[in-house]
Order: structure tokens, then C-alpha cells, then sequence
């Protein structure tokens, strides 16, 4: 495999760090995901929202005193070739990734110490089941305004590997966290929506929360394309007991819909909004909704 390493394409191998960097030491960085999916004429591969994605890491490389080697345009040039150098006619996924590599001690960001990496992999499905079983964590998400989690940053994962295990150990497939406050924060690594009399509900991106591509576009998908009705505010727990539907969803996790939360069964089948969304998602990335052709870039001339 080729990886985009500090400046050029190397072998996978090549692309290491030292022990001793500040983003090994003390999770100094911050980081992206980003699908691409498999066309429906087996060659073409396109990647879903490929500028938003990295605009939103050029965002996060602001507030974390961190710098990308070039501009949006330039860096989503840089994704495209290395999928083209990897030869990929497949559904792939993309991390690309901004670190301080500086080998001093003491945590301190600093632009000049910035190291921008990117490599990609094959991806079909993150969870691997048609529906999950959730619990609400007994770990909460950590506040904005400690580590802002809108940036992506790779130590914040250390909260979300917390609850996840949790959620593990306890024979579910997920969590959830709420704020400080109580109210629905997000996944481990996903938005949340639920369902309730026909209107799709999710909490905003000021619940401590990552500003998720993915959740704007289902958003956009549901209200613009589907005419769903969708009111955005602040969850309570309780809400997640009583919904008709709920699904998970983000740039692995795609939409992901729940059987249960801390063992109340929400549908032991998939709901009918879910299914609707689902089948139309998989209809955008795949290319087959000309209205949203322009969330697609292709990697293949």
C-alpha cells in the first residue's frame, strides 16, 4: 500500500513516526474520514463530500494551532492520488490525519511542528449488523470547552474507547453519551437521531459534539429530498426509551439503525423513515441521485 507521508508518497512501511513525537506522547492532532464507494460500472470510485471533509480538518488545524501543507483544494488532490496510486476499484475508506511531530517534551501545539499523513483502506461495513444494541455510558462526553470535540482530535478518542468498552463488556454493541448536563450528546464514533410521530429529531453540534458531515447531509437529504419533517434541539435520555426508530449514523457507521437502548427494545425491525433513508443514501453515494452529484468526486478521469 502507498501512504501520503510528510510530503510524499511513500511505501506504508515508511510512513512512521518516532517514539518520542508529541502526537505519540500525548495525542497531540487531529484527524478525518472519508468514504469513497464503488460505482455502479465496478471502475469509477467516489469519494462522499471529499472538500467538506477536508475544509472541516482545515477548520481544526485553526483551533489547534495546527497547519495543513496547502490549501482545501490542494490536499483533496493529494487524496485523490493516493487512491489512484493504490490502484482502488473498490469501496474505500480514507484517514487523513494532521499530528504535531515535534520529538520535545511538554504537550504544546505549534504550527511549525505540524505533520500531515494520509492512507486509505477497503471498507464495506464498520458495524457489522443490521441493527445494534445500545446502552446509555456511565462515561460522559467531554465538554467543548475542555477539548472541543468539533476538531476530531485523536486524544479526545480516548473518551470514546472508555464508553466503547464499557458498552462491550456489558454485551451491547454501542454507546451513547450524554453532556455533563444529561442530555444526548452523540455516539462513540456517531450522530444520533431518533423518531418519534413521523418527525426525525437530533440534537445539535453544540451538545459536545463533532460537527458531522454525515448529519448534514442526512439532514439535507430528509428535508429537501424527502420532505421529512425534522426539528433539531436538545434530547433527554428518557426520549431515546420512548422513540419509534432511532439510527446511528457517520462517515463509518453510515446509517445504522437500533434495536434497543439499555435493553428497552425500540423495533425489532427496522423502521420505516430508517429504511427510507438508508435506501436513499445508498442511492446518493452510489451515485444515482443526479441532484447531489456535486457531494461526489470521482477519482478515475
Amino acid at each position: 500500500m502507498v501512504t501520503y507521508f510528510n510530503g510524499e508518497f511513500v511505501d506504508d512501511a515508511k510512513a512512521t513516526i518516532s517514539v518520542r513525537s508529541r502526537a505519540l506522547n500525548y495525542g497531540l492532532g487531529c484527524f478525518g474520514g472519508i468514504r469513497g464507494y464503488l460505482a455502479d460500472d465496478g471502475h469509477q470510485v467516489n469519494l462522499f463530500r471529499l472538500w467538506s471533509h477536508v475544509r472541516r480538518l482545515e477548520l481544526s488545524a485553526r483551533i489547534l494551532c495546527l497547519r495543513l501543507p496547502g490549501t482545501a483544494d490542494e490536499i483533496c488532490e493529494i487524496i485523490l492520488e493516493l487512491i489512484r496510486r493504490n490502484e482502488v476499484h473498490h469501496d474505500v475508506y480514507v484517514r487523513p490525519l494532521l499530528i504535531s511531530g515535534s520529538p520535545m517534551l511538554a504537550p504544546v501545539l505549534r504550527e511549525e511542528d505540524s505533520l500531515f499523513t494520509a492512507y486509505c483502506m477497503p471498507l464495506k461495513r464498520y458495524i457489522d449488523k443490521d441493527m445494534i444494541d445500545v446502552c446509555v455510558s456511565s462515561w460522559r462526553r467531554v465538554r467543548d470547552n475542555a477539548i472541543p470535540t468539533r476538531t476530531k482530535p485523536t486524544g479526545v478518542y480516548l473518551n470514546s474507547a472508555l464508553a466503547r468498552r464499557e458498552a462491550f463488556d456489558n454485551g451491547f454493541d454501542e454507546a451513547i453519551f450524554l453532556t455533563e448536563e444529561g442530555k444526548v450528546s452523540e455516539g462513540s464514533a456517531e450522530h444520533v437521531f431518533l423518531i418519534r410521530r413521523g418527525v426525525l429529531y437530533s440534537p445539535p453540534s453544540t451538545e459536545d459534539n463533532l460537527d458531522g458531515i454525515t448529519r448534514r447531509s442526512i439532514i439535507k437529504m430528509a428535508t429537501e429530498d424527502l420532505q421529512m419533517p425534522f426539528v433539531e434541539r436538545s434530547l433527554g435520555r428518557s426520549e431515546l426509551y420512548v422513540a419509534d426508530e432511532i439510527f446511528l449514523c457517520g462517515t463509518g457507521a453510515q446509517i445504522t439503525p437500533v434495536r434497543s437502548v439499555d435493553r428497552r427494545v425500540i423495533s425489532e425491525r427496522i423502521g420505516p423513515v430508517t429504511g427510507e433513508l438508508q435506501a436513499y443514501f445508498g442511492d446518493v453515494v452510489h451515485g444515482r441521485v443526479a441532484k447531489r452529484s456535486e457531494w461526489l468526486s470521482p477519482v478515475w478521469p
